[in-house]
């Protein structure tokens, strides 16, 4: 398989190069005459190992490329965080999620592995750059949520008067107890 459509620097433009693997087929395939023989032959892929190899290679240089944009993308979005906000996790958890997705989605399009070195290396600069001050010194405490808290103050309140009718009713007869 011959790929024609190289830049500049002897490497494919990443448009193409994404075209290509995704696609499982080379941009193109040039059949040749074997001169003197007179048949027509075409190149062909690598077999075995060499064509694995090829393709892994291929893959981590697309990945890494991949995975530099995830990044951007991640940055850009983390640009719009004020500095008070980025520790609180409803702010960032869309672009870190997204992160995340990114670099796992990719992953598994190229067939490249995940969770892979790459992508924890992203992941641990994220953190490292933005939420390296977000540890808790103390527990923080929460309320519960309203309906279970309305629950707990309620109950109480509808079981004291059943419970003084029940001895008032229980005590009414006159007969001590035994």
């Amino acid at each position: 398989m011959a790929l024609c459509a190289q830049t500049g620097s002897g490497r494919l433009s990443r448009g193409l190069l994404l075209l290509w693997v995704l696609l499982g087929t080379g941009l193109c395939q040039v059949g040749t005459e074997v001169e003197g023989l007179g048949q027509e032959g075409r190149t062909s892929p690598p077999t075995g190992s060499a064509a694995h190899t090829q393709r892994h290679s291929l893959a981590e240089e697309m990945y890494t490329n991949i995975t530099q944009d995830c990044w951007e993308f991640f940055v850009e979005l983390m640009s719009n965080v004020t500095a008070s906000e980025l520790c609180e996790w409803k702010v960032i958890s869309r672009p870190y999620s997204k992160l995340q997705a990114c670099l796992e989605d990719w992953a598994d399009k190229l067939s490249y592995g995940y969770p892979n070195a790459l992508a924890e290396r992203y992941i641990f600069q994220s953190h490292h750059r933005y939420f390296r001050n977000c540890t808790l010194e103390h527990q923080v405490y929460f309320d519960p949520p309203e309906d279970v808290l309305l629950a707990m103050i309620i109950a109480p309140i509808c079981l004291i008067p059943f419970l003084v009718t029940l001895v008032i009713w229980r005590s009414k007869d006159g007969k001590a107890q035994p």
